[in-house]
């Protein structure tokens, strides 16, 4: 009879998978200053504050967070909560209009 051995196979990525992550971070780290530092305004500033946000976050989820292996989990907590809140946002979105609308017909144009 076979006892557990107590021997447990592991995946190891390799340390150049971490390294080539940590210097991307700090590229996208430098851009996101260069935007303030060369002062950007407007839409413009703002959209790429966010886009490079939003590339840090997924690169710490996908590799520092093993998301990037586990196609099922990506889906479900990367995919679906934005697909959820772009629903939640467009329901806001009508329910303003209804609300303006009624504002308009009870309390009238303004002065």
């Amino acid at each position: 009879m076979a006892g557990p051995t107590g021997h447990t196979e592991t995946q190891q990525h390799p340390i150049r998978l971490y390294l080539v992550a940590w210097g991307w971070l700090f590229v996208l780290s430098a851009c996101s200053y260069l935007v303030d530092y060369f002062g950007l305004v407007g839409y413009l500033r703002w959209s790429l504050i966010l886009m490079f946000m939003a590339l840090k976050a997924g690169l710490i989820v996908a590799i520092f967070m093993h998301m990037a292996w586990e196609r099922l989990a990506f889906s479900y907590a990367i995919l679906l909560p934005p697909l959820l809140l772009l629903i939640f946002l467009g329901i806001m979105v009508s329910e303003s209009n209804y609300t303006l609308f009624t504002r308009l017909a009870f309390f009238g144009a303004g002065p």
